[in-house]
């Protein structure tokens, strides 16, 4: 038996000599064994962070050369990257601004009264164009506020001052 060291971690061991003459590389076991072999590299997941191996098979199919650590990390970036225009089904936005004014505010509420329950809540655009869906034109509010924007020329005025403050 002669005393070799180990090609990945480096420590000594004993191995016989025809195993030595038949092989290239020395390993002191299994787990040194398959370390050893990898070809990939550590890479951090491009939404996370967390270091993560890749295969070279692995970095060569990528299309955007963005990396991530599970499923999860991808789904969620490609969520981000599809949504709204971006998304290759995207027409014109008209019946999507309440799905999206969901995806900006975590907890949407009434302007004026401060209701929370999303029952009751319906998107008003302020300048009262319905083919302008960009969000600075899109506000939360109640069916009853709603209701008394469109209908009465003080609740409007006390709508616009709210959201004025709002943005200020």
């Amino acid at each position: 038996m002669t005393i070799i060291n180990c090609d990945y971690c480096k420590e000594r061991f004993s191995k016989k000599a025809s195993q030595i003459n038949r092989s290239i590389k020395h390993y002191c076991s299994q787990a040194c064994r398959y370390q050893g072999r990898k070809m990939g590299v550590m890479v951090k997941c491009y939404l996370c962070s967390k270091e993560v191996y890749k295969s070279r098979q692995a970095m060569s199919r990528s299309m955007n050369k963005k990396y991530f650590c599970s499923k999860k990390c991808s789904n969620i970036w490609l969520g981000k990257q599809h949504s709204e225009s971006n998304h290759p089904n995207w027409i014109t936005g008209g019946f999507s601004y309440k799905a999206m004014m969901k995806r900006r505010s975590s907890n949407p509420s009434c302007v004026i009264c401060g209701k929370t329950d999303t029952r009751i809540l319906a998107i008003h655009h302020t300048n009262k164009n319905r083919q302008n869906n960009n969000p600075v034109n899109l506000a939360w509010l109640c069916h009853n506020c709603h209701f008394l924007v469109h209908h009465h020329a003080e609740e409007y005025k006390k709508f616009l001052s709210l959201i004025n403050n709002a943005v200020r």
